[in-house]
């Protein structure tokens, strides 16, 4: 030792920090995982973690941190470079927000004039690519910023530019970027739909021809899928789906929806389902579900199936192994379906399950009711299995309406300025 003697007191305290369990492996974050986007890296809202909890203890997962200045709305969070991104409303100004993992503030900037019409507050999920988040407020200002400081890096006013024309509940695309492009739908006269540069915001490319039939933007967010040799843009204006040419921006093809009879409410909230040349879009308010089969040459889309209970308000649909989950929109009282993708024929239903927003994770899905309750599902080939629930805090009378997150063995769940994060990890052997 040196020549050096322990006393007797300093043996003690030795054995004693020895003797102290070490931290628990479920409590450390990964740094690694990543979830940049809505909806994650493909926009299909599945994880690809594993190793997991099968089952909650009662009350509910460990709660590991809550953050409570998240400012007023429904932003999602996105998780990259170990770093967690969200925005909300702090009086008459939007902000992005950045944690560290440990839910520890590291910086806001702002992002235009808050939303004080129908449903005030924050929409939208800002996305990450190459260090830079990409974001877009209710009001349509579309902005640029570095992801390790907040620093501004371009805005763009889609009204301004485009004429952006929205509904009574504001603009809520989550942009979505590739390669060099980050694409938006203004549903203005000037652009219908727009590609800028993503490093400038400069317009490469604007569709006008849409907006002569006077579509206006809806609710939703896009996805691109590769289809009969042409790399598309998918997504749903107020009153159609419609594919658009990542290169060139033309249309495609495209498909009223709702279905050209229906006579309620216009809601298209949701993000498309792709998969082999099949569509599924669905809308609240008995506007129904429908599956479209895209014709090889691209000419139009077919309907394969429609059901009106499958009317998914905004709560997210998810394609697991040729099976549909989501919930009907709680007017039409349907509950939680488990549906046959290519045939629609409903495999399960739980009218118990209610209205809830949904992510899907090593062979759960995680559902968050509107209302607080928490539900873990577990997915079968025949439908699902309720296996846990609890009820998450209730610090305001706002719903919760923003989708639940899974990453690095964490659930993030959002409520209005609250963000809780709970440790979803089963033990570690």
């Amino acid at each position: 030792m040196n020549g050096h003697v322990l006393t007797p007191a300093a043996l003690i305290l030795i054995l004693l920090f020895a003797a102290l369990p070490a931290p628990s492996p479920a409590a450390e974050p990964k740094a690694e995982a990543a979830w940049p986007e809505f909806h994650g890296p493909k926009r299909d809202n599945i994880s690809t973690e594993t190793g997991l909890l099968k089952r909650w203890p009662e009350g509910g997962p460990e709660l590991l941190w809550t953050f409570d200045d998240c400012g007023g709305g429904y932003s999602g969070v996105a998780v990259a470079e170990g770093k967690i991104f969200t925005a909300g409303d702090f009086d008459e100004q939007e902000m992005l927000i950045t944690l560290d993992l440990d839910g520890k503030l590291l910086w806001k900037s702002p992002n235009g004039k808050s939303w004080t019409g129908a449903e005030p507050g924050s929409r939208t999920t800002p996305t990450y690519r190459d260090g830079v988040l990409y974001h877009m407020n209710p009001r349509g200002r579309l902005a640029a910023y570095r992801a390790g400081d907040g620093k501004e890096l371009w805005a763009v006013d889609l009204k301004e530019r485009f004429n952006a024309r929205y509904g009574v509940w504001a603009m809520a695309e989550n942009v979505i970027v590739d390669g060099d492009r980050v694409f938006c739908l203004p549903g203005g006269s000037q652009g219908f739909a727009a590609a800028l540069d993503k490093r400038t915001g400069k317009t490469l490319w604007a569709n006008k021809e849409m907006a002569r039939d006077f579509d206006r933007a809806a609710y939703g967010s896009p996805v691109l899928a590769e289809y009969g040799g042409v790399r598309q843009l998918i997504t749903l204006s107020d009153r159609r789906v419609v594919a658009l040419e990542v290169e060139t921006g033309r249309m495609v093809w495209s498909h009223p929806f709702p279905l050209p009879d229906y006579r309620r409410f216009f809601q298209n909230t949701n993000t498309p389902v792709f998969q082999d040349g099949h569509v599924f879009v669905t809308g609240g308010h008995k506007a129904g579900g429908v599956l479209l089969k895209v014709r090889p040459d691209l000419s139009g889309a077919d309907v394969v199936w429609y059901k009106e209970s499958f009317d998914n308000c905004h709560g997210s649909v998810i394609l697991i192994d040729g099976r549909l989950y989501g919930c009907g929109c709680r007017l039409s009282r349907k509950g939680f379906f488990c549906v046959d993708f290519l045939t629609g024929e409903v495999l399960q239903n739980d009218p118990a399950l209610g209205k809830v927003s949904i992510t899907y994770a090593d062979g759960m899905l995680y559902c968050v009711d509107h209302k607080g309750p928490m539900s873990l599902l577990r997915a079968k080939p025949d439908g699902f299995q309720l296996v846990s629930r609890f009820d998450l805090p209730k610090n305001s009378d706002g719903l919760y309406l923003c989708h639940p997150v899974v990453c690095g063995g964490r659930l993030y769940v959002r409520h209005d300025r609250w963000l809780y994060c709970y440790d979803v990890r089963a033990e570690q052997p």
